[in-house]
């Protein structure tokens, strides 16, 4: 490998990647920083249309019964658990793909591979007598699109010397996690499209005479895709990148502070996203009274869009606990008022309760992963419990909305749900504070 001094503009672009360098100041003004900025924008790009595609379905099972079609709640709550199950479980085999395959290779495999369950989609949705077991299968392959997450996050940052990685990363999950809020703004819109009717098949008429099409989600995300695609193989690039053996991660496993992170972390996220895909639902049971179509992106997008201040107040104190420890404080008292405006029929309290809920968990998502890095000194490890806890963080989208059908189906009633949801935040209150916030904990974090 030539000498910095030697490189000059005439390498090209695999020559430079051959000896990526990042820290070296001479190296990323002259080739890195342009090459890193390109990969960074189309993976950020890449990952906001997967958190869309990821929480696609919760945009259509709202309407889906009033279009004809006649499943229960449990089925529904159900049909929108199953893409947080199997995007959480995707998650743990993906951080590995991009150091396998390539960055590139992988991201564009991935991103291709959303074009099956949005087809299938699309035709199941045009015609009423579809099954159940039909959808269930089409809805649960949308969730290999919340998987993306861990390997994007595994690929990016390794453009960037380290005193940009953060900032990268942030931007990154950041801004991809915003496709969650822009799938629930957009999705109404798209549906209510008649201009291109003649393409997009047959449409579906609700109760009250609205004309809708529901498949224009789908073939707008695979126009998105597409182009995605081709962004990706134009501007994005396979650097020599650590292979992680699933060996290596056991490590991990051993130390308690592992497991206990995890837990903190599926609260905030967990609840941040599991709460997104099963809002719109709740809505409709709660307050049927209620149009919301247009309201369902709030939520999502204030949780996403704070979660990068709740980081930079955990380093402007320097106590990412502090600014976790008040935040599921913030989530607990929310979610009383949750259930209050549920009891006392009162949507204006139901609605900002959960505003603030979400603004919560942004602080603690952002907050809480600053934690990670001060518990786990060695690097290597702290990039793989970073990893896990993000996989896990993710089942918050299954058990949510599992739990919302299950109490429903049992008890005809969402209270009980929310009492379980209640004992997981007090439970992790009190794993934040005796492990890291008291004075005795021993750890500074």
């Amino acid at each position: 490998m030539s000498s910095t001094s030697d490189l000059t503009a005439s390498l090209s672009r695999r020559e430079i990647l051959a000896q990526w360098q990042p820290d070296n100041e001479q190296f990323w003004n002259q080739h890195g920083k342009r090459i890193a900025k390109q990969n960074l924008i189309v993976s950020t790009l890449a990952l906001t249309l997967s958190f869309c595609v990821w929480t696609l379905w919760s945009t259509i099972a709202v309407k889906l019964n009033a279009v004809g079609f006649h499943f229960t709640d449990e089925q529904l709550f159900t049909l929108a658990a199953m893409p947080g199950l199997v995007g959480a479980t995707g998650r743990l085999l993906y951080t590995y793909m991009p150091g396998i395959l390539g960055g590139r290779n992988w991201t564009f495999f991935a991103t291709a591979l959303l074009l099956i369950p949005l087809w299938g989609l699309a035709q199941a949705l045009q015609d009423p007598t579809t099954s159940y077991e039909t959808f269930f299968i089409y809805v649960a392959l949308l969730g290999i699109a919340g998987a993306n997450f861990s390997s994007s996050m595994a690929n990016i940052g390794h453009f960037f010397p380290r005193s940009q990685r953060g900032t990268a990363l942030g931007i990154n999950a950041g801004i991809g996690n915003l496709g969650v809020s822009i799938i629930f703004l957009m999705a109404p819109i798209v549906m209510g499209m008649t201009v291109f009717a003649p393409f997009v098949g047959t449409p579906q008429t609700m109760q009250d005479g609205t004309v809708l099409f529901l498949q224009n989600t789908c073939y707008v995300g695979i126009i998105q895709i597409l182009i995605t695609l081709g962004l990706i193989i134009k501007y994005m690039d396979n650097l020599p990148l650590p292979k992680q053996s699933p060996a290596s991660m056991m490590s991990i496993f051993t130390n308690k502070h592992t497991w206990i992170m995890t837990w903190i972390y599926t609260c905030g996220f967990g609840a941040f996203i599991g709460f997104s895909v099963a809002l719109s639902l709740l809505v409709q049971k709660e307050f049927p009274e209620i149009p919301f179509a247009y309201g369902a992106f709030l939520g999502p997008f204030i949780g996403a869009g704070i979660r990068p201040i709740g980081g930079w107040l955990a380093d402007k104190i320097n106590s990412g606990t502090t600014i976790t420890l008040w935040s599921l404080v913030g989530m607990l008292i929310g979610a009383i008022f949750i259930m209050y405006g549920i009891t006392a029929h009162n949507f204006i309290i139901f609605f900002s309760a959960f505003l603030f809920l979400f603004f919560m968990t942004g602080l603690e998502t952002g907050a809480s992963f600053r934690m990670i890095p001060y518990i786990f000194t060695n690097g290597m490890q702290s990039s793989l419990v970073t990893g896990f806890t993000a996989a896990i963080g993710a089942y918050g989208a299954f058990f949510i909305p599992k739990v919302f059908g299950w109490a429903y189906s049992s008890y005809h009633s969402v209270m009980p749900a929310f009492y379980i949801i209640l004992v997981f935040m007090v439970i992790t209150i009190f794993l934040t504070y005796w492990f890291y916030a008291r004075k005795a904990a021993g750890i500074k974090c």
